[in-house]
């Protein structure tokens, strides 16, 4: 069974279709596909092709978040007794 890809809108690479970054580019995919006619026009207005490098604190801090901890109380249920 093939894993579902996502196409990264910005720079074109396939994804994971569960990630919320692009592995290369490292932009927000939900946000790139809800705002894509955006993204173009930032990118004309600032002279950037369309390949153009995210800067590095940027994919730094995209990456840590990835693979960094989560906190546990996020992930808990709510039970009737804890509304």
């Amino acid at each position: 069974m093939e894993e579902v890809q996502t196409l990264c809108p910005r720079c074109r690479t396939e994804n994971v279709f569960t990630a919320k970054n692009c592995q290369r580019c490292r932009v927000n995919l939900y946000w790139a596909q809800q705002h894509y006619k955006e993204l173009v026009s930032l990118r004309q207005e600032h002279q950037l092709t369309a390949d153009a490098p995210t800067a590095s604190f940027l994919l730094e801090t995209s990456r840590r978040i990835d693979t960094g901890p989560t906190a546990s109380w996020l992930h808990r249920r709510r039970t009737a007794t804890s509304v």
